[in-house]
């Protein structure tokens, strides 16, 4: 990992609470603490003049709950959950947080989720590029400030994450994560290597190993072709199918 510190906002109504994350915040070498606010409107007022990267938010408040606040803030702003209502952990998914903290969370559980942060931030913050060679055989991803040579015979399908792409590959149980939308990555891969078949994924072709109703099958991996894409995909399938 980098050395990006990742700027950060406390947010609770309760004291206590403030306190607490402020010492899981002051342990972690990669945050830096900008404010605690008791209410999202204190909250609200600072990052207008001050935005910052990451909130530990609060959802059960006065005035402007967490979930409220967090659609009002900018997309680079990201959010982690923290609150005693499990309920919540649903709709914090819906706006896109993080990862969600349910109280009482000890120190371990705060830097797994600190982690994640640290994940997204270096991606975003490194300005990830892919790289393709003219031949179109392979390409360089920058991850974690590394440039990765990855040969696109390997690729098993992409998967499409927000503002970031997973790269998944032969023999290779964890994904490469870099920064790039999957549609500027669709305009650059060979069409008859690689087909889109839903909104967060574009497939190896030559690695699908069945097709069910509207699943294809790689590595395992059961990925649905959504009607979007259904009518390319069966033409792929129809033009390459043997019929006796």
């Amino acid at each position: 990992m980098s050395n990006i510190k990742i700027t950060c906002v406390i947010v609770d109504d309760e004291p206590m609470a403030l306190n607490l994350v402020e010492s899981y915040v002051e342990k972690t070498p990669f945050l830096a603490l900008k404010k605690k606010c008791s209410s999202a409107i204190e909250a609200l007022e600072f990052i207008k003049n001050e935005p910052v990267d990451l909130l530990f938010l609060d959802i059960q408040m006065p005035d402007l709950t967490g979930l409220e606040f967090s659609k009002m803030l900018p997309n680079e702003t990201r959010v982690i959950f923290t609150t005693a209502f499990d309920q919540y952990a649903l709709e914090g998914i819906k706006v896109e947080a993080l990862d969600y903290l349910l109280k009482p969370f000890d120190y371990a559980e705060f830097l797994t989720a600190a982690n994640k942060a640290n994940t997204w931030f270096n991606l975003v913050k490194g300005k990830q590029q892919t790289i393709f060679s003219k031949e179109k055989e392979f390409l360089f991803v920058k991850s974690e400030y590394k440039q990765l040579r990855i040969k696109l015979s390997d690729v098993l399908y992409f998967e499409g994450l927000k503002d970031y792409i997973k790269i998944w590959l032969k023999d290779n149980p964890k994904p490469i994560l870099t920064l790039m939308s999957l549609k500027s990555l669709e305009a650059e891969l060979p069409k008859t290597q690689f087909m889109r078949v839903h909104r967060s994924f574009i497939v190896s072709l030559k690695n699908i190993e069945e097709i069910e109703r509207s699943q294809i099958i790689i590595n395992k991996q059961r990925i649905t072709v959504s009607e979007q894409y259904k009518p390319k995909f069966l033409e792929f399938v129809n033009n390459n199918s043997f019929n006796s």
